[in-house]
């Protein structure tokens, strides 16, 4: 790359484009007839694979993503004021949900982030970008796995402070994570398993017992392709015919299954929380409220329901003393078995009062795109979130924990 080069737009403005109802479109052609001018511009060729994988075109985007690392591999988006740290993400290459968005963390913040792309089977670089603090920013899929491997023995000798370790984020696949949280007090995750799909079409023909498959499951089950997120692929099966039916109607070959747990409110609603964990510390991201047990914030009504945003903004105000407070043992506890400098969790509470963990990601996104019209008491909660997070970061910078 050279200085006429325009600089990086990054995910964090080109998503808030998209999820305010502007297409993409017409920029990405625009990025398209620049990347025809000049091959070697890298950021335009890192902000169209972008553009197009939020329009819904993944293969695509995932094909100018390729053509982008391979003419660089540090990508740069400068402090909106003077920096007073210097952020390095190690990356993965990979789709939207490959790595954590930490633009969404950082936007007006002082601290400059660059980002450099490992790519499976080269050894980590002598020479990086200077930073005062590194951030494996990878989350847990199939493909960052070897590099996941591969960080947990170069990050041994970084001379820099280090955030989220490789090996961390090793533990919170569905399957690690109930492995390691299961027997907490005040914790429930249902048995969780991954499980390929011999295996499951020989349960379905009697040649397994679902013990043998899932240990301590029970029908029904809840069933999603490995590495899947919001909601693809994820189905309830109520019997051994379902399953046959919903594997008969995948092209997957490896799934993750788990045990269902019935955790709808008093007044039959499902709750679904977003909690974000900085340095152990929790702090309300959202919450969906939904007739359906398979929530996701985007489809959970929260924009045509007055009464439900009242009920988000209540516990985004009263979180700390209220659902941070309730579950203050779990959260702790969460902290230390996991060992994640940052994360993010989703989850509930069973009827028994216990926090009900669905999913722990060092990568999922955590923003303020919402309409302040319309959700004007989440711009407060995610300042904080944001502020202890550019907190964690300077701390670690200046060599403290």
């Amino acid at each position: 790359m050279t200085p006429s080069h325009p600089p990086l737009m990054g995910l964090a403005r080109l998503m808030r484009m998209a999820f305010n109802g502007q297409s993409l479109m017409p920029l990405a052609e625009t990025f398209k007839a620049r990347a025809e001018a000049d091959p070697q511009d890298a950021n335009v060729l890192m902000d169209l694979s972008i553009a197009l994988q939020l329009h819904g075109m993944r293969d695509q985007g995932l094909a100018v993503l390729t053509l982008a690392l391979a003419s660089s591999r540090v990508y740069e988006l400068p402090a909106q004021r003077p920096a007073t740290v210097r952020l390095l993400a190690i990356m993965g290459p990979g789709d939207l949900m490959a790595n954590a968005p930490l633009a969404f963390l950082l936007e007006d913040a002082d601290i400059s982030l660059t980002l450099f792309y490992l790519l499976p089977g080269e050894p980590m670089p002598t020479q990086l970008p200077e930073h005062d603090v590194v951030m494996i920013a990878m989350s847990e899929t199939r493909q960052n796995h070897p590099l996941l491997v591969q960080l947990t023995e170069a990050v041994k000798s970084w001379p820099k402070p280090l955030l989220v370790r490789p090996e961390a984020i090793l533990r919170t696949s569905r399957e690690s994570v109930y492995a390691l949280l299961k027997d907490l007090p005040g914790v429930y995750v249902p048995p969780t398993k991954q499980a390929s799909r011999v295996a499951l079409q020989a349960l379905c023909a009697g040649q397994h017992a679902l013990q043998e498959v899932l240990p301590g499951g029970a029908f029904p089950l809840i069933i999603r392709p490995l590495d899947s997120h919001a909601g693809h692929g994820l189905e309830k099966v109520a019997d051994l015919a379902a399953l046959q039916q919903y594997l008969a109607g995948s092209s997957n070959d490896t799934f993750f299954i788990a045990s269902y747990a019935d955790y709808a409110s008093a007044d039959g609603l499902f709750r679904k929380y977003r909690v974000v964990l900085v340095d152990g510390v929790p702090f309300a991201g959202h919450m969906g409220v939904s007739s359906h047990w398979m929530i996701h914030y985007l489809n959970a009504g929260m924009v045509d329901s007055a009464e439900k945003r009242a009920e988000e903004a209540a516990f985004m105000r009263d979180f700390e003393h209220d659902f941070a407070h309730r579950h203050a043992q779990a959260l702790s506890q969460v902290h230390a078995r996991l060992g994640l400098d940052y994360a993010v969790m989703d989850c509930a509470e069973t009827a028994e009062g216990d926090l009900f963990v669905f999913e722990v990601d060092s990568g999922a996104v955590v923003h303020s795109m919402d309409s302040v019209d319309l959700f004007p008491y989440k711009v407060p909660a995610m300042q904080k979130v944001f502020e202890a997070f550019q907190g964690l970061l300077k701390r670690r910078a200046g060599g403290l924990r």
